[in-house]
C-alpha cells in the first residue's frame, strides 16, 4: 500500500533524545496528578461516600444545572452560529471575537461581569428586580446563567464549524424548490450539522459541569441551592479531603467519558 505524497504518517526509526526526553516529561506532568488521584482515592469507603447526602445533592444539582444550561446554549447558540456562518453583516468578525472572549476570560471575571449586569443593582438586574421581582444572583437560576455564559462559546464554535463544512448545494436546491429559509434550516441544514451540534452540546455540558469561578462569584456556595460539584470539592478539601477526592473522581470519570465519546471527532486516528 502506497502512501500519498505529502500525507502525514507515523515517524519510523529512533526518536531523537532531544524530543523524547521532554515528551516523556510532558506526559508525566499531565498524567501523574491524575494517577495520584486514583492512588489516593478511598476505594474501600467509596460506595458509602458516594451515597452521602451532601455528595448526592451536589451531584444532582450539577447534573440538573449543567443540562439546563446546555439547553439554554442550544436555543441561543445554534441560531447565533448560523448567523456567524451564513449571514453577511458589518462587524461580524468583531462579534465572533466577542463571543469567544469567555473562552479566555478568567471565570471569576465573568462572574463579576454577570453581577454588574444581572445583580440587583446591575444594568439589567435592577430592572428585572423592580419590574418582575426576579433576582438571579445566589440562586439556582444564577448557577445556570453562570454555566451557560462560560460554556456557550464551545457550542457556537463547534456548530459554526459544522455549518461552514456542510455542502451548501443541498440548501440551494431546497431554496430553488420554493422552501423558505426557516424550512431550509429545519429540514436541510439542521440534519446536515447534527454531528457538530451533538459534539458542541457534549462539550458545552462538560464545561458547564466543571464550572467553578463564575458560579461561586455570581451564585455563591449554598448547599442544596448553588453548591455544585466543583464547589463541593473546594469546600470538602478544607474539612474532609476524602470527600473531595471522591467528588474529583466523579468529575474525572465524566471527563474521560466525554473524551471517549468525542474521540473520533476531535482526536481521530486509530
Amino acid at each position: 500500500m502506497r502512501t500519498r505524497p505529502g500525507a502525514a504518517g507515523p515517524v519510523r526509526g529512533p526518536v531523537p533524545w532531544a524530543l523524547a526526553v521532554p515528551a516523556v516529561a510532558g506526559v508525566a506532568f499531565l498524567v501523574l496528578p491524575l494517577a495520584g488521584l486514583l492512588v489516593r482515592a478511598p476505594w474501600a469507603t467509596l460506595p458509602r461516600r458516594l451515597a452521602e447526602p451532601q455528595v448526592l445533592e451536589a451531584l444532582r444539582l450539577s447534573l440538573v444545572t449543567a443540562t439546563v444550561a446546555t439547553l439554554v446554549c442550544l436555543v441561543l447558540g445554534v441560531p447565533l452560529a448560523w448567523l456567524l456562518a451564513r449571514a453577511e453583516f458589518p462587524g461580524r468578525r468583531l462579534l465572533r471575537a466577542l463571543i469567544t472572549v469567555p473562552l479566555v476570560l478568567p471565570p471569576v471575571v465573568g462572574g463579576v461581569a454577570l453581577l454588574l449586569v444581572l445583580g440587583r443593582r446591575g444594568l439589567v438586574g435592577q430592572w428585572l428586580d423592580s419590574a418582575f421581582g426576579v433576582s438571579l444572583p445566589f440562586t439556582t437560576a444564577g448557577v445556570v446563567v453562570a454555566e451557560a455564559f462560560v460554556a456557550m462559546p464551545f457550542l457556537v464554535i463547534s456548530v459554526e464549524g459544522a455549518m461552514r463544512g456542510a455542502d451548501r448545494r443541498y440548501e440551494e436546491a431546497a431554496a430553488t424548490l420554493g422552501a423558505s429559509r426557516w424550512t431550509v434550516f429545519r429540514r436541510v441544514t439542521l440534519p446536515l450539522i447534527t454531528p457538530g451540534v451533538l459534539a458542541g452540546a457534549v462539550l458545552c455540558w462538560a464545561r458547564a459541569l466543571g464550572e467553578f469561578g463564575a458560579t461561586i462569584t455570581f451564585a455563591g456556595n449554598f448547599p442544596g441551592r448553588t453548591q455544585t460539584m466543583p464547589l463541593a470539592v473546594y469546600l470538602a478539601l478544607e474539612t474532609e479531603p476524602d470527600a473531595a477526592v471522591v467528588l474529583s473522581l466523579v468529575l474525572l470519570a465524566v471527563s474521560v467519558a466525554i473524551l471517549a465519546a468525542l474521540r473520533e471527532r476531535w482526536v481521530g486516528g486509530p
